[in-house]
């Protein structure tokens, strides 16, 4: 009797198995906890308050050692009596440095006692991010790079009567530095206002309120008489993230990462401070030497091809562009120039007017309070920024915002105040905005 092979399992196309598969993969993928790991477990969020210079010595010194991530002010140098210093800390090194405060008699507070728990939290990789796969582009989620620049290009292609996208460059990693303009097309001359966010990597409001913008200014065309005033009479250039790389990698590596992704041939540490790596007072106080700070410089002016490209851009449009508005975390400030020196600018009481009515107007929604005035006075001192440029190359208004909140979730803002915070912020920018066509200069 011959034996007989056993029927082969009928042949499944891989089409259909990967249809059959991918709930499975896509479930597994959503359940992931977070693209960083457990780098953050245990990690905290202090808030010191120095009383005397004796404690913002030991602060200071403590800071250094423990090599901590400083969230406010933005450099150890800044640290002084009665400043609020917020400081992220390992799991490791707070066991060093609580006890050491108790000890010194410093009194602090823990702000965020579990810095993984809230990364998962509020980097939207669970619930919001399926929410992100649905139809429709959600303006109260945060959104990659990736799915930033597709929006992008939706927008040139479905709204090209209002909409042009343009390149201005690269970035060191060679990606596209990407500028939306948004206005009327008009054959006579209009001035023009630039907005920009994402200088700094982990500030992820800013991004929003970028595409915030945008989305306000084409759903209220049609209904609102002094948007379609502004874009009937100015050109908006808007650039929904400077920092292409450093806010990608905020995404992938490193949710705190602040600066570009430069090289350092000498050290290895990664990234310049593109908030100090502008050619007016560069490198001077509130500004490091030193490749591994947040605040370093650069090796010289313009080196971080971001920057270059930015101020090729401005320089190059400087007397159509009238307004210079950067979009900054956590603070709830609105300051203007200057940065790098205690000094009055020129057109001070226009300036001071469009601020003081910006946050008026701002406050005016959910009556959250910012302080504004001159960066140096109402911040700290810094050169090298973008504001400070931008006013110094013939942008009679130039404005840093620094957005929601005061500290209370820092850099790590819940997707829940996107709204909130883009509602209130969109009255201050058509403040000013209007402010810039009654009278300009």
């Amino acid at each position: 009797m011959e034996l007989q092979a056993a029927a082969p399992a009928p042949f499944l196309p891989l089409r259909p198995l990967l249809l059959l598969l991918l709930p499975l993969l896509l479930q597994a993928v959503a359940g992931r906890s977070s693209p960083y790991g457990n780098r953050y477990a245990g990690d905290k969020v202090l808030r010191v308050v120095p009383e005397n210079e004796k404690a913002a010595k030991t602060l200071k010194i403590l800071s250094q050692q423990l090599e901590v991530d400083l969230w406010q002010p933005g450099s150890i140098s800044y640290i002084s009596k009665g400043a609020v210093t917020d400081i992220r800390v390992s799991r490791n090194n707070s066991q060093i440095l609580l006890p050491y405060l108790q000890q010194a008699n410093i009194q602090y507070t823990v702000l965020i006692s579990d810095l993984q728990k809230a990364v998962e939290k509020q980097s939207g990789l669970g619930s919001s991010r399926n929410r992100r796969s649905l139809p429709g582009y959600s303006y109260e989620i945060y959104h990659s790079l990736e799915e930033i620049q597709s929006w992008m290009y939706h927008l040139n292609k479905t709204h090209s009567d209002l909409v042009h996208m343009f390149c201005v460059g690269k970035s060191y990693e060679g990606r596209p530095l990407f500028v939306l303009k948004l206005g009327k097309r008009s054959r006579l001359y209009k001035k023009a206002v630039w907005i920009d966010c994402g200088i700094h990597a982990r500030e992820w409001i800013g991004p929003a309120f970028c595409q915030w913008f945008v989305k306000e200014a084409l759903q209220t065309y049609q209904s609102d008489p002094a948007m379609r005033r502004m874009l009937n009479q100015l050109y908006f250039y808007i650039m929904p993230i400077f920092n292409v790389d450093g806010y990608h990698f905020s995404w992938t590596q490193d949710r705190f990462w602040r600066k570009t992704r430069s090289k350092n041939s000498r050290f290895r540490c990664h990234g310049v401070d593109a908030n100090r790596n502008w050619k007016v007072k560069w490198c001077e106080e509130g500004a490091s030497t030193h490749p591994c700070d947040d605040t370093y410089c650069g090796p010289f002016p313009e080196s971080e091809p971001e920057v270059k490209a930015v101020a090729h851009f401005l320089r190059k449009h400087r007397k159509q562009i009238k307004a210079y508005l950067s979009f900054h975390a956590y603070a709830q400030m609105l300051l203007y120039p200057y940065s790098y020196k205690y000094a009055t600018i020129p057109n001070f009481s226009c300036v001071e007017s469009a601020a003081f009515n910006a946050v008026n107007a701002l406050q005016s929604v959910y009556g959250i309070r910012y302080r504004y005035g001159p960066a140096s006075s109402t911040l700290y001192v810094s050169s090298g920024s973008s504001m400070d440029w931008a006013y110094k190359n013939g942008i009679p208004y130039a404005f840093a915002f620094e957005l929601r909140d005061t500290g209370h979730f820092g850099f790590l803002l819940p997707e829940t105040l996107i709204k909130p915070t883009c509602t209130e912020t969109m009255l201050a920018v058509k403040n000013i905005t209007m402010h810039l066509l009654k009278k300009c200069h």
